[in-house]
């Protein structure tokens, strides 16, 4: 992939039909999933993923289920952050990237403020570039957070975020560069809850150069996802948000219109109903614990729930 393909601008788009929201938690143009497909996914489809543990764990597993229902894939792991990523899927050097709903919403349009995850689907129908769309969101969620110690959470009263603004200018944030212009972010955090911090270092998100600061006391903030196993085996707090800065964060597939076919549809829907936040958690820690391949950990699951 090329610089310019990755600085590629982001254009506002035509929207795609609006999805109706179910009971179930799994938003679809039909229930199974199965709606609209004038694409066709006939000369293989490539998957991108995002520079993180859990996003290329989602890559193999989309490519597993699509392999299964006669889809040809390529897998291209650990392309960067969403920045790129989008950027490379609208350009067509990849078809289909795992995205997670309210961080593509806010991606997408800043001022958005849907949570919940029916809403910001029909939200991000509305606001997703041409030739794009997301398909079910999965009952797997994984969510921002923003975490300390325990040792910093009682040594200045930390319980929200909202409590952050009480040390401003005391603690140091680390975090993906991003980060520092999101709104899930430093952005929201001052907008939403008048937080202030000293330093901003510039590290990854629920990566080991963050987790590694926090752990060592170089940074007193770190930003980690939901699902990552280092939170309770460190006994970190994550910071409640009663503001609701941080959306639902379901997987979502976003892929390419021209490649979205009932074959591809129906597969990503039937792995978006099987799998859930428990098992997506242990899968991220058999690859960052058990120092497993990605590859080989979605390959196992997906046989063991018979979806290969």
């Amino acid at each position: 992939m090329t610089r310019r393909t990755a600085l590629t601008a982001l254009l506002a788009g035509a929207a795609v039909p609006v999805l109706a929201s179910c009971s179930s938690g799994i938003t679809s143009l039909k229930g199974d999933g199965a709606g609209g497909g004038s694409g066709s996914s006939d000369g293989g489809l490539t998957i991108g993923t995002a520079n993180f543990t859990e996003n290329q764990i989602l890559g193999y597993l989309y490519a597993g289920v699509l392999n299964a229902a006669g889809v040809r894939t390529t897998v291209k792991p650990n392309l960067g952050s969403r920045e790129i990523v989008v950027p490379a899927l609208r350009s067509g050097d990849i078809d289909l990237l795992p995205e997670y709903q309210g961080s593509l919403l806010l991606y997408l349009d800043k001022k958005a403020t849907d949570t919940e995850p029916g809403a910001m689907q029909n939200a991000l129908a509305t606001v997703l570039p041409d030739g794009l769309e997301v398909l079910p969101y999965a009952a797997a969620e994984d969510r921002d957070s923003f975490a300390v110690t325990r040792g910093t959470a009682e040594r200045h009263g930390l319980k929200t975020l909202a409590d952050l603004a009480k040390v401003n200018g005391e603690l140091v944030f680390g975090a993906a560069a991003e980060m520092k212009k999101r709104v899930v972010g430093v952005v929201g955090l001052k907008d939403e809850y008048g937080v202030e911090f000293k330093e901003f270092k510039s590290l990854d998100s629920s990566g080991p150069l963050v987790k590694g600061a926090l752990k060592k006391g170089d940074i007193d903030v770190a930003n980690v996802f939901t699902t990552d196993v280092d939170i309770a085996e460190n006994g970190w707090v994550l910071l409640a948000d009663p503001k609701n800065l941080i959306p639902a964060q379901h997987i979502v597939p976003l892929v390419a219109s021209r490649k979205a076919d009932s074959k591809v549809r129906k597969a990503l829907a039937r792995l978006g109903n099987v799998l859930t936040t428990p098992e997506l958690t242990e899968l991220n820690r058999l690859v960052d614990k058990e120092k497993q391949d990605p590859d080989r950990v979605a390959a196992a699951w997906l046989k063991k729930h018979k979806l290969s």
